[in-house]
């Protein structure tokens, strides 16, 4: 238990820091991807789609995408005690918010962030989860790419 609660501890805390970090863009500027393979296409070229497109996936700005992933990161960590709080309505609510953001992201972090997703959920019928270091591992390139991109 004591892993568990330094990990939500530690995940808070960086969705903190990212969060008071996370500034616009200037003008030009894209994010980096968490695997060095960048576009170099404008996102104002692409007409907008319901698929994402562009540095910012489904998000108009940089800092309207490191918001919400480090918001959403940080409730995948939480799932657990909103589901300990027998909040059926608002654990689902919760789920369908982390499903929906794992839609827009970047591509460059699209599949970790589904990833995450899926461990996040699986999290929520077997603790294991937290305590095999499964989460750790499914969160770290989620932390890694808000850091590179948000910092």
């Amino acid at each position: 238990m004591k892993n568990f609660a330094r990990t939500l501890t530690a995940t808070a805390l960086f969705a903190a820091v990212a969060l008071t970090a996370c500034t616009a863009p200037t003008a030009g500027s894209t994010p980096s991807s968490s695997n060095g393979s960048g576009s170099t296409s404008s996102p104002a070229a692409a007409p907008e789609t319901s698929t994402p497109s562009g540095a910012f996936g489904g998000f108009a700005t940089a800092a309207e995408a490191c918001k919400a992933i480090a918001e959403q990161a940080t409730g995948a960590s939480l799932l657990p005690m909103s589901a300990a709080q027998g909040k059926t309505a608002e654990l689902e609510q919760k789920k369908a918010e982390l499903s929906e953001t794992a839609q827009r992201v970047p591509d460059s972090i699209k599949a970790d962030f589904a990833r995450l997703n899926e461990v996040a959920v699986a999290g929520l019928s077997d603790q294991t989860v937290y305590s095999s270091g499964k989460f750790q591992e499914a969160i770290a390139p989620v932390n890694q790419w808000l850091a590179t991109n948000c910092a």
